[in-house]
């Protein structure tokens, strides 16, 4: 039977008057009841639409018809089939762009909540899975046997998305997995960039877990390219490369005031709230934001900033944006979350110069109004100033959220890259050394979390078809 609503299915969402007073997550997560009525939205297309836009192709219609019969650990399964990553995707992922912007249910009013659907396998089976994890890891953590039986010994640089994804995969094809993490935590962004509000780190936990319970081995606070070369790890015996190391060096504007006491990159400050817990009063890592904070950037890093300055104690959160809100790249649900806890939207506004008092700390943005011309060739509307629109808005803190650059240390490991600096790879991730392979942002540049586990995914049967 076929639920003819047009509209999805409610999740409950923590109050905005209280989830501004921590860290807690803010959407609720479906319950049994509420996931079955929204499955049942579900047309089952036999040609499958929303597959083509699953960047790891997920069988989406099996799934949510095992949520129709009840049987939730069957849809897990079938979720597992194709990601490592369940519980994240289903949390982090914009399917408004991807699989549901494809979805038949959503021509004639809104798609299947197909994220919301995810999540609920992930989050309903998550106890079953801790169970399996212990389990599991009682018997990997004693030596293993016979290695000889692996079909190769694959080395991942970074355990951020496309490097779990990658290795998830490889371990399931049957090779020897070991990722290589230049951090003390594992995770990469879903660990130091995504708020625990909107990622709780009890499920990237487990998720990692779950992968070293099929034997992947990680090795933390290990750089490559520093601590080890690409040459270090073919001499210790490994067949292949994955190099799944993001895009974490941030961009400025390069405006006056930039280096004033109390001007952060988006990156500064979300690892100092999300890796080093300034978020909690026993944190040792200080975090200065003061009562007036602007944010300046359009993305999902953007809003992530201002809602994590928000619940820092700041009164007053600005976002700068130089363009219009329908030009905006974030998440619509990021947006509208971002109002109800009272961000303040400035749009058609740009920072010019930051001023600072005596002592070197932030008072004040001066800022211009901006007008959008016509659409060029590319479509696109460019912002113009406004002559004679110069604004000072008072500020204690800025953060800047403009986006991401490759680090430079990836000329350090040999191999090709762009004009941009980031790692020149084909659409099989190659690089332009043999058996080194790259995905994620140290190709693309900054990306979503799930196009960054496709490209690690497909670079691992890339991997599997050159060893064999």
């Amino acid at each position: 039977m076929i639920n003819q609503a047009l509209t999805k299915t409610i999740m409950n969402l923590a109050d905005p008057k209280e989830r501004v007073k921590s860290f807690n997550e803010v959407a609720k997560g479906y319950t049994l009841e509420e996931a079955i009525n929204e499955a049942t939205r579900c047309l089952e297309c036999k040609h499958k639409p929303c597959v083509s836009g699953c960047p790891v192709a997920i069988d989406i219609p099996a799934f949510i018809h095992e949520i129709k019969e009840n049987r939730i650990e069957k849809a897990y399964e079938i979720l597992s089939a194709s990601t490592s990553l369940p519980a994240v995707c289903g949390r982090v992922c914009p399917q408004e762009t991807q699989c549901e912007s494809k979805c038949v249910r959503g021509i004639k009013g809104e798609p299947v909540a197909i994220g919301a659907l995810e999540r609920f396998v992930a989050d309903y089976m998550s106890q079953t899975i801790e169970a399996r994890i212990e389990e599991q890891l009682k018997i990997t953590d004693k030596p293993s046997g016979n290695e000889n039986e692996k079909k190769g010994k694959i080395a991942v640089v970074g355990s951020g998305p496309a490097g779990l994804a990658c290795a998830g995969q490889l371990i399931d094809l049957g090779y020897e997995v070991t990722i290589f993490e230049a951090l003390h935590e594992t995770g990469g962004v879903l660990r130091y960039g995504i708020p625990e509000f909107r990622l709780p780190k009890k499920i990237v936990d487990r998720e990692i877990k779950l992968l070293q319970a099929k034997g992947v081995k990680i090795i933390k606070n290990v750089v490559i390219g520093r601590s080890l070369s690409l040459t270090d790890l073919k001499e210790d015996g490994f067949n292949a490369i994955f190099l799944g190391i993001g895009a974490g060096v941030p961009r400025f504007m390069n405006i006056e005031g930039e280096n004033l006491l109390g001007v952060y990159s988006a990156n500064e400050f979300l690892t100092r709230v999300n890796l080093m817990k300034a978020y909690k009063k026993e944190s040792e890592t200080p975090v200065y934001l003061g009562k007036n904070v602007a944010v300046v950037g359009g993305g999902n890093v953007a809003m992530d900033a201002a809602r994590s300055a928000k619940r820092m104690g700041a009164e007053n959160v600005y976002l700068i944006y130089r363009r219009s809100e329908e030009e905006m790249p974030a998440r619509r649900e990021e947006v509208e979350h971002a109002k109800e806890e009272g961000i303040i939207f400035k749009f058609l506004c740009n920072p010019v110069k930051i001023s600072g008092n005596e002592e070197g700390f932030v008072t004040h943005m001066t800022c211009v109004d901006m007008a959008l011309s016509e659409p060029d060739e590319s479509g696109r509307r460019r912002p113009n100033v406004i002559a004679g629109s110069e604004h000072d808005i008072t500020l204690d803190s800025v953060i800047m959220s403009i986006g991401t650059l490759a680090n430079p240390l990836i000329k350090a490991l040999g191999v090709n890259v762009n004009k941009w600096g980031q790692i020149d790879a084909d659409d099989n991730g190659l690089t332009s050394l043999n058996a080194v392979y790259a995905g994620g942002d140290a190709v693309t540049g900054a990306a979503t979390v799930i196009k960054a586990m496709g490209a690690g995914k497909k670079s691992a049967y890339e991997i599997d078809e050159l060893l064999n």
